[in-house]
């Protein structure tokens, strides 16, 4: 059985596996932190941690996996959301957070030991203003939790 590794990432590397890899979003523009998921010498999956994009939850005790994608490995999906789990604890964080699409089942969420926590409306980030562009879906989405204390 081949396993998988955790490894540090740069922002650059992390930026081209995401703009390689991901399904529907863009690099990230910051994080606080991000992971690797490495098998037999390839990278195979990145996360990405930062603030929370949510202000009310941004209270300083609270990160979100922002990004989280990898090139179908096996496991890689539940190894990095429990790795970042794991870090984020280590800095002292007291939760962590990620949101998923509705439609999508949260089955690597589930094995990492997340819970389901609410269903978020879905939106568009432009409004009069501040017109932007939307790079990502603007379907509803579900948000998921952990708790690190």
């Amino acid at each position: 059985m081949r396993k998988l590794k955790a490894v540090p990432v740069t922002q650059k590397r992390a930026a081209e596996f995401v703009k390689e890899m991901h399904r529907h979003h863009p690099p990230a523009r910051g994080d606080l932190f991000r992971v690797g998921a490495q098998m037999d010498g390839k990278l195979v999956g990145i996360a990405q941690v930062g603030r929370p994009v949510a202000r009310a939850l941004d209270d300083g005790k609270t990160c979100e996996v922002i990004r989280l994608c990898t090139d179908g490995a096996d496991n890689a999906c539940s190894f990095l959301y429990e790795r970042a789990a794991r870090i984020a604890a280590a800095m002292g964080y007291e939760k962590i957070i990620t949101y998923i699409l509705e439609e999508e089942p949260g089955t690597s969420l589930k094995a990492a030991g997340w819970e389901k926590e609410a269903l978020v409306a879905g939106r568009s980030w432009s409004c009069k203003s501040r017109p932007r562009e939307d790079h990502a879906p603007t379907c509803n989405k579900t948000r998921w939790a952990k708790s690190l204390k």
